[in-house]
This record gives structure tokens, sequence and C-alpha cells, in this order.
């Protein structure tokens, strides 16, 4: 009952054009950064240590840049999810890098997409999967109601979810042996025994294993992929980055550099409200952090 009460109302605030939903967006991010003191805090704590040594002028622009960003992040996932298909991935106005996953299918493996927490990842998501079978793992929602509505709007085209367990992790392995595509948050904090730690941006951050698991076990190609919102509401730009990885050096730790890199090209639109370096329960923590913003 209450998910079908959602769905419909999320409906009816999609009918909204997508640059609507931005300005309400951004009214709401700035809304939530003045209501919430721990919100703000972790905010500015992430993104001051990601910008030490870089001009303070630049961190306050970044960082009230970051605060309507990831306000307007939260509001169109209600046009993503509840838009006919073919409107959303329209909006995707340029797409760079495509021909890396053109020649990674001609290998006859899979692809492994990372599409961190940067822009606007579903609609990323659901545009590989007008291409291609893509099998994305997600972390269902605390409320059972909303689980229900996001995945009818995310299980699209060739999309499928798998749950954060070991059932989904199972799905993944088994997509790679078809030598299809799959999907992950790399900066998605895991749970206890299934990450290590590894730097990123200068702190330790515990981060997945699965990845160089999954690398291992099939051979597949591996693409970092972000999605760009454009201004006004105008659409997204896609960008697929294909990730070589050194062999002596652990793939955590490649990663969180390679996602430094991508995140420093668009800093106002990664999303430094999530709690990137959370210490899970049973996790030892890596060393004393010093949690004093710039």
């Amino acid at each position: 009952m209450i998910s079908s009460l959602v769905a419909w109302l999320f409906n009816l605030i999609a009918r909204l054009p997508l640059s609507a939903l931005h300005r309400l967006g951004a009214a709401l991010g700035r809304l939530t950064y003045r209501l919430s003191d721990k919100y703000a805090e972790r905010m500015r704590e992430n993104l001051g240590h990601a910008w030490k040594g870089r001009p303070q002028a630049d961190f306050r622009k970044v960082l009230n840049a970051s605060i309507v960003e990831t306000g307007k992040g939260a509001a169109e996932l209600l046009w993503i999810w509840c838009r006919p298909l073919a409107e959303v991935t329209a909006s995707v106005k340029a797409c760079y890098g495509w021909e890396h996953i053109e020649a990674a299918r001609a290998r006859g493996k899979g692809v492994i997409f990372l599409t961190p927490h940067l822009g606007c990842f579903d609609v990323s998501a659901l545009y590989v999967a007008e291409h291609m079978p893509l099998t994305v793992l997600y972390r269902p929602p605390k409320l059972i109601w909303l689980e229900h509505v996001m995945r009818s709007g995310r299980e699209r085209a060739q999309l499928r979810l798998a749950r954060t367990d070991v059932g989904g992790v199972r799905q993944l392995y088994k997509a790679l042996k078809r030598a299809e595509a799959i999907g992950l948050l790399p900066d998605q904090v895991p749970g206890n025994g299934e990450g290590e730690w590894a730097d990123f941006f200068g702190r330790p951050a515990y981060t997945m294993t699965l990845i160089g698991r999954l690398v291992k076990s099939s051979g597949a190609s591996v693409v970092m992929t972000s999605a760009e919102r454009l201004t006004h509401g105008s659409g997204y730009i896609l960008r697929f980055t294909p990730l070589d990885f050194v062999v002596d050096l652990p793939i955590s730790r490649q990663v969180n550099a390679a996602l430094e890199e991508l995140v420093l090209m668009n800093p106002a639109q990664y999303l430094w409200s999530y709690n990137r370096y959370k210490i899970p329960a049973g996790i030892k923590p890596a060393i004393t952090q010093d949690v004093n913003p710039i």
C-alpha cells in the first residue's frame, strides 16, 4: 500500500521538467546543509581533507557548489526512475570513451563498470543497459517501500540488480562468466571482512577487495564511469576510462588513486556527504585519523 502511494507521488513529481527538479533539489540541498549539523560537518570534513594544500577560496567555492549539486542528485532520481526509459537515456548529450567498451567486449570477456558517487550514476547504468546486459550490485535501502520503487525505476532495459550479499556476489561472477557487464560503486564502504584499508585523499578508507577478486577470476576489463550533470537540467555527459592495473600493487589502492583523479576533474559533483571513512563494525581502525577540515 505504501509502495503504491509513494510510486504514485514520485510519478506525479517526475512530470516536472528536469530543470525544475534541479532547482527544487538545489533548494533542498541548501536547506539540508543548514538544518543538519552532522551532515554539514561531514561534507566540510571530507572535502577539506581532499582539498589540503589547495586555495581556501577554491574550497569554499567547491563546497557551496557541492551543497547544491548534492540536492540536485537527490531530486533527479525521481525523474530518472519514473520517466520513460527512452527519455532518460536521451538526456545523455555526449558520450566519451565508448570505444573502450566496444574493444573490451570484442575480447570476449566481461566488463566491470566502476561508477562512483559522482554526478548522476543512475543514468549511466541505464544508458549502458540499453546496449548490453548489466548486473549492478546495490545495497537495499532500510525503508522496504523505497526498495520497490527503486527497483522498478532501475531494473529496465537489460539492467538487473544484485544485493550486497553472498547471493548477489554470486550473480556478478555468473554474469562475468557469460562475458556480460557488471557495475559496482568502488567507493561504497564494504562490510566486515570484505575490504582492506587503502588511502583515499590521504586518509585510510575501508575499500572493497571484491574488484580485485572479480578481475583475477574473470579477466574482465575494468572501466571507470562517470555521468556529469549539465547546467539548467540540460542533460548529462558520460565518460568511460579504462583502468589497467599494475600487477604488484593492491588493486584497491590503484582504484582509489584513479577515483581521486576522476573526482578532482569535477569535485563539486562528488558526494562528499557520503560517510566514506566509516569504520565497519568489527574492523580495527587503520590509524588515528585527523578529522579537522581546512
